[in-house]
């Protein structure tokens, strides 16, 4: 499309009053596209006037920038409340009973809810609970269908003894009827005692086995609530 470049840049100058200098570290917006459009359009040369479906087709582009800008402001306005209801929603969850995924646990008192998430249909599930690389306790599921079962861990190791407390990690196994292995990830039930909001998605939940990601939760319960 032709145009005189030096009228352009006058012409804008003039409409918005400073100088095209202080404009050259600045981001150009949508009003700034509009500037240029009117002044290309008072500027051209009556003998050769600009083409109309050129022209249209910059309106169009104007017309996407417009919708684009205003895209990404709603975006912006939707993460924000997305996030603060992530937040109000993990404050919630302060002195309930949360069961999450995670392969390790404080053992703190004298027992566990324990559990453990299957793909598929297993045909036999165990639940090692190990402490320093040492195995302490063997877990039996029962429940061998799709989806989260829990089990009570009484506290008392292989041999009957009480189990010390510390950290113990948990190795969940599962095959099915075949031979194959079913995957299985493991479940801990624990009070939540606090909230570490400094995180994405909800935060960090504090609890009385230890810290579990917002994210990991997959079921909140009163206290007290059977969840087997």
């Amino acid at each position: 499309m032709s145009t005189d470049i030096n009228s352009i840049n006058q012409a804008t100058t003039a409409s918005s009053g400073t100088s095209t200098t202080k404009k050259t570290d600045v981001s150009m917006g949508k009003e700034d596209f509009l500037k240029l459009l009117v002044a290309q359009l008072q500027h051209q040369d009556p003998l050769t006037p600009d083409n109309p479906t050129e022209f249209t087709a910059q309106l169009a582009q104007f017309s996407s920038l417009e919708q684009l800008t205003t895209l990404n402001a709603s975006m912006d306005k939707l993460i924000t409340s997305n996030t603060n209801s992530g937040n109000l929603a993990t404050l919630n969850t302060i002195g309930k009973d949360v069961a999450y995924t995670g392969s390790s646990f404080n053992l703190t008192g004298s027992s566990m809810d324990l559990g453990y998430k299957l793909d598929a249909q297993a045909s036999a599930v165990t639940l090692s609970l190990q402490q320093n690389g040492t195995t302490v306790a063997t877990l039996k599921g029962t429940d061998l269908s799709t989806g989260n079962h829990f089990i009570t861990w009484n506290g008392l190791t292989n041999d009957g003894a009480k189990a010390p407390s510390g950290i113990y990690n948990i190795v969940a196994k599962a095959t099915a009827a075949d031979g194959t292995t079913v995957t299985a990830s493991p479940l801990i039930k624990s009070e939540v005692t606090g909230v570490d909001l400094s995180g994405q998605s909800g935060g960090t939940l504090i609890t009385k086995a230890g810290e579990a990601a917002y994210t990991s939760v997959v079921g909140v319960y009163d206290p007290g609530t059977t969840t087997l």
